[in-house]
């Protein structure tokens, strides 16, 4: 089972780092897989991922307990639609998929709209201290 989750952690890696260079593949998602599988197979590639200068950011906040970035809820959100939207219109033909993928669009999107935001300091909070 332990190989089995390294080697699902490893893709879903890989997909994640190349969505850090390419705009229309999420990042966070797939960080976010191979740190759970990472979590239950192997803890040196757990501390790998969250100590990366790259990749870490990406998911420190999250696995910190601290939530989503308002702006990669956004991001994350608009690529879901854009790129679900684009199958739907365009590639897919059967209006049972189509349902079904704007059904998992919208559960995604209130999943990650609904997950806590770090606190940010505003100007004003910064200019009094």
């Amino acid at each position: 089972m332990k190989i089995l989750l390294m080697v699902i952690g490893s893709i879903s890696l890989g997909l994640g780092m190349i969505g850090v260079v390419l705009p229309v593949l999420p990042t966070t998602p797939f960080l976010l897989i191979s740190l759970a599988c990472y979590m239950r197979s192997s803890r040196k590639l757990y501390d790998f991922v969250l100590s990366n200068k790259y990749l870490g950011p990406y998911v420190k906040d999250y696995v910190d307990g601290k939530g989503i970035p308002i702006k990669a809820k956004k991001r994350a959100i608009f690529l879901i639609w854009i790129t679900i939207g684009f199958s739907v219109l365009f590639v897919i033909d059967k209006i049972f998929l189509r349902l079904m993928l704007l059904t998992i669009a919208s559960i995604v999107s209130i999943y990650i709209w609904t997950r806590s935001t770090p606190e940010s300091k505003n100007i004003a909070d910064i200019n009094q201290q």
